[in-house]
């Protein structure tokens, strides 16, 4: 599952390529077994190593992996009967955006998400997750039908930004993700939002307002990509990797700074390497939550979510 490899994993790439290579071997014997069990070992003692030491800027790469779960995977794995729903009832329908009813245990929700696409032509018809404004106003109706029907709104994000083209402008971009999280902080639904690959700027903020914000392990969530951070800074996508350090995105740093509430552990060399274990952290993160929020009066629940957002940013001045 984890396809091509990253540059900082090619000690790991031939580990597995000495071990798959023992495995085609068909005149096995005990040598060749325990040489495969020897080779299996090192390979998880090398994951454990370069993963938990991983940089900023390794893990924007691991964020960004080709065969990482994305929201239609999760839909797939964890979710039962799901129903997509389509258009914004404007413009048309933002591929970009994935939205429909689901079940989730004994839960019927609502799932919207950042779709990127596998393939080249379904990324280029996703635009590589970068949602348009009629993407932002699908979602909004469906969290208002969410909202009229009583069921939890579960938001997948995984974007590097919202999509910065002219026509995107000229619809009201800026002004549409403003709107979602104005109607978002007041939806009187409870509101679970998990960025589960990029979570880049106001892309990511125009469905990221609930009541729980968790990330996975090996995720960011930033004001800026570091490319776009580099230009700004430095003139030059060169510099990304300092800005990654700058920045100050990955888990550990979001969960210190209370950005998120809570972060989901990846399987061993990244959700990448195993969809299904992690859909199935995915599902039982979400189902606990899910009950908690359920026995949540309304007001109470719309009072911390208000809370939770204004106090992000505190910081004290000394004279």
């Amino acid at each position: 599952m984890a396809g091509p490899g990253l540059e900082f994993e090619n000690e790991i790439a031939d580990l597995e390529e000495q071990i798959a290579s023992l495995e085609r071997n068909t005149d096995r014997s005990e040598e060749i077994d325990s040489a495969i069990r020897s080779l299996r070992l090192a390979r998880v003692a090398k994951l454990k190593e370069t993963y938990s030491s991983l940089d900023p800027w390794q893990t924007v790469q691991v964020a960004r992996h080709k065969n990482r779960p994305y929201t239609r995977d999760y839909l797939n794995l964890a979710f039962d009967e799901f129903v997509e729903l389509h258009g914004d009832k404007h413009f048309g329908d933002d591929r970009a955006m994935l939205s429909g009813f689901a079940k989730l245990d004994r839960f019927k929700v609502m799932v919207i998400g950042h779709q990127k696409g596998r393939t080249y032509k379904e990324r280029a018809a996703c635009h590589f997750g970068c949602a348009h404004p009629e993407g932002y106003r699908k979602a909004m109706v469906k969290m208002k039908m969410a909202e009229k029907y009583r069921l939890p709104v579960i938001c997948f994000i995984d974007t590097p930004g919202a999509y910065p083209g002219i026509g995107a402008e000229e619809r009201g971009q800026a002004q549409v993700i403003a709107e979602s999280m104005f109607m978002m902080s007041d939806l009187k639904t409870p509101v679970i939002c998990v960025v589960i690959g990029e979570g880049g700027s106001g892309g990511a903020l125009g469905i990221g307002v609930g009541d729980r914000v968790a990330v996975l392990q090996h995720a960011y969530y930033s004001v800026i990509s570091p490319e776009g951070c580099a230009g700004i800074l430095w003139k030059s996508h060169e510099h990304a990797p300092k800005a990654a350090a700058a920045l100050r995105f990955t888990s550990d740093h979001l969960l210190r700074l209370g950005v998120v509430d809570d972060v989901l552990e990846e399987p061993l060399g990244g959700a990448h390497r195993d969809h299904h274990q992690m859909a199935t952290r995915m599902k039982t993160y979400l189902s606990r939550q899910l009950s908690e929020l359920e026995e949540m009066p309304v007001d109470q629940m719309l009072e911390q979510r208000y809370e939770k957002f204004r106090k992000l940013g505190v910081f004290l001045e000394e004279n």
